[in-house]
């Protein structure tokens, strides 16, 4: 059940559009795709890989966000900022029971359109870590919350 890389960081902001252009004009990374979380996003990726995701953060984030992957901080300034990190890793079922067997809470969520199934734990530190696993090693799992189910942000 090992972690293989680190996958992401998500920042969460005020004003998404001067993120998403600041790190782009500024570091050289490119917008790409992303699921369909219901809720404005951006992934930029360096090379073939999604490194920074952005999201609305602060007192007004849309439910769906809420709903589907919590909300640590409402700061959208200093290093409050940082929701989570991710990593990818295998060995759903062995870390599940891993988990449950150190008294480790966890939620389980799912996007259709991404081929992963998440598991969102807290640090010590109450830092939020997401953990990616194919989907494929869910196995009939159904995540209590889908990204699918959720109702999508208006403009």
């Amino acid at each position: 059940m090992p972690v293989s890389f680190m996958e992401h960081i998500l920042i969460q902001s005020a004003d998404i559009e001067a993120t998403k252009d600041w790190y782009c004009d500024m570091l050289g990374m490119k917008v790409g795709p992303h699921p369909d979380f219901k809720i404005p996003v951006y992934w930029l990726y360096i090379g073939e890989r999604d490194v920074l995701h952005i999201a609305e953060g602060g007192a007004n984030v849309p439910e769906a966000r809420l709903k589907y992957a919590g909300q640590q901080s409402q700061a959208t300034q200093g290093s409050g900022v940082i929701d989570h990190i991710a990593f990818r890793a295998n060995g759903l079922s062995e870390m599940i029971a891993h988990l449950q067997k150190r008294g480790v809470a966890f939620k389980e969520r799912q996007v259709d359109d991404q081929g992963l199934y998440q598991l969102f734990l807290f640090d010590p530190n109450g830092i939020k870590v997401e953990l990616n696993f194919p989907a494929s090693e869910a196995k009939g799992r159904k995540a209590p919350v889908m990204a699918a189910d959720l109702n999508a942000a208006p403009n």
